[in-house]
């Protein structure tokens, strides 16, 4: 499948993948400087006691907003996690419709989701709410990110479920499933 607004679900990936990063350096901050207070012990000297407040929290929101920022990329890629073992064996025709109807379970949930998430934040607002931890950071901003990724989500969704739809209405013989290894062949 050709989607339309692969930039956009890039961009998520990119947040995703700039979420990751920002985790493997923190931990890494975080891991050098007990290293060099450690050496520093070593050597008769006094610790310098410098550590970041709040890692675990930080890597923690960071490491959901990786999940959640990559979804649609990973959907338009086709690496979440398909099992087709039953309906790879039916034919095209039949096959493409039990794909517009996963689509559309799959959608249902996302917007679902969404709706949910879209409550939290505007909750938190409401209520000023903010992490426990020691950072004491405005949970809307968290949760913002989340609501980012299940739209991208959402966005690819109906764009998978319209090339299903086009599919299934024009040429339903011709349906491939999403996760074959020559998308040209889907229209």
């Amino acid at each position: 499948m050709h989607f339309k607004l692969d930039r956009l679900y890039r961009l998520g990936a990119w947040g995703a993948a700039a979420c990751m990063i920002a985790i493997c350096a923190l931990i890494t901050l975080q891991v050098a400087f007990r290293l060099v207070d450690a050496l520093l012990v070593l050597v008769g000297q006094s610790r310098l006691g410098i550590s970041i407040t709040g890692v675990s929290e930080m890597a923690a929101y960071l490491l959901v907003g990786a999940t959640f920022l990559g979804l649609a990329y990973t959907f338009t890629h086709h690496a979440h996690i398909r099992v087709t073992l039953l309906i790879s064996r039916l034919p095209s025709a039949v096959r493409v419709w039990f794909e517009v109807f996963g689509l559309l379970v799959a959608l249902s949930i996302s917007l679902v989701l969404g709706y949910s998430l879209i409550e939290l934040v505007r909750e938190s607002i409401q209520y000023s709410d903010v992490s426990s931890g020691f950072l004491k950071l405005p949970l809307w901003i968290p949760q913002s990110v989340l609501i980012t990724g299940v739209a991208l989500l959402c966005l690819a969704l109906i764009e998978a479920l319209i090339i299903a739809l086009r599919i299934a209405a024009r040429d339903p013989s011709s349906f491939r499933e999403a996760t074959a290894t020559d998308d040209s062949e889907m229209h």
